[in-house]
């Protein structure tokens, strides 16, 4: 009976562990923040307003606390915190309504492809229609600070939606305006000065180059290889490091692009689909970009990180209730032996 006790025990303190203490130190590390959105407007609306309603509530209560010792010092950064989170949320809704008349325009392709060829070729290949990248990845990161995309898929890997933004302003589609500050500029410039219709025309453009299936492996290559690597997809070739060489991609995003080999299994697709979808829900000021996959896309990433990270995900998970209930028939067997052979003692 004692044995039946010590057993009871451990069993209800592994399950507080794994249902309560466990689920409680996760949501102290990752907080739940809103699921992945892929209306880019209207995420970004909800986000600026979130963002509003915070500063709001603490210049409040800075305001309490400098009324109550008199000191109004207190209130001097939340209220130009305040300030510039109302700002803001006017600049990105703004931004995001100036997207919809070309969103709404159909797209010339033909048109497109003389502006895209025109205006992107000198920092961007676009290999598929036959223009090779100006620079090697060295001296193009050294140029730019990160080694510019290839276009040949961005019409695949993006929606039309982030396409026009990003094309529009890079800095606010991608969420990375607090970066580019004190006269800092993004490597690509913005083309605010373009009529709807020509961005709709480069959009479709981009659109109708871009193949109709891609895998896993090449959605990661053209998504997030530029920065990130992934050497357990090529532990001997080395072909998946980061295009980008440490030294530039150090001083472009202020430290170095963690290797993804095992972020599948230290993070989790959850977490993966929300940091992807938008960086600031779990990290606010990083300088990672939206990249502004599509859920597809997305998904394919995700995909391919468990394949090269998680190969045995399937087995294991078989494997489990295997060893569990194995776990069980020794412990009933060590159980009876033992009652067998203390029987006679007792």
């Amino acid at each position: 009976m004692r044995e039946i006790k010590i057993l009871a025990v451990v069993v209800v303190l592994t399950l507080i562990t794994y249902w309560g203490v466990e689920p409680f130190a996760h949501s102290q590390m990752h907080p739940h923040v809103d699921p992945a959105n892929y209306d880019f407007a209207q995420a970004d609306k909800v986000s600026a307003k979130e963002q509003v309603d915070e500063k709001k509530e603490a210049l409040e209560k800075a305001e309490a606390q400098a009324k109550a010792t008199g000191n109004e010092k207190l209130t001097h950064i939340p209220k130009s915190e305040y300030n510039e989170a109302v700002k803001f949320e006017k600049t990105i809704n703004d931004f995001w309504a100036s997207n919809k008349e070309a969103l709404s325009l159909t797209g010339n392709a033909t048109n497109g492809a003389t502006l895209v060829q025109a205006n992107c070729t000198a920092c961007h290949s676009i290999k598929k229609e036959g223009f090779p990248p100006v620079m090697d990845d060295a001296s193009s990161a050294a140029a730019y600070g990160v080694v510019p995309p290839d276009l040949s898929t961005a019409g695949k890997l993006y929606s039309k939606e982030y396409l026009v933004g990003f094309i529009k302003e890079p800095t606010l589609a991608s969420k990375v305006s607090h970066k580019f500050v004190d006269g800092r500029v993004h490597p690509m410039p913005s083309y605010s000065w373009m009529q709807p219709q020509e961005i709709a025309d480069m959009v479709a453009y981009l659109q109708s180059i871009a193949p109709d299936k891609m895998t896993d492996k090449e959605v990661f290559q053209n998504a997030c290889q530029r920065c990130h690597g992934i050497k357990y997809g090529d532990m001997l070739g080395g072909t998946m490091a980061a295009h980008t060489p440490e030294t530039n991609i150090k001083a472009y995003m202020g430290k170095v692009p963690p290797d993804l080999s095992q972020y599948i299994r230290s993070r989790g697709a959850q977490y993966l689909h929300e940091f992807i979808n938008d960086p600031q829900k779990h990290l606010e000021g990083t300088a990672m970009p939206r990249v502004g996959l599509t859920k597809d896309s997305e998904e394919k990433v995700i995909s391919y990180l468990e394949k090269v990270g998680d190969s045995k995900k399937a087995q294991r998970e078989e494997l489990g209730p295997k060893f569990l209930i194995y776990l069980v028939i020794f412990a009933i067997f060590a159980w009876l032996w033992k009652a067998s052979k203390w029987r006679d003692v007792h």
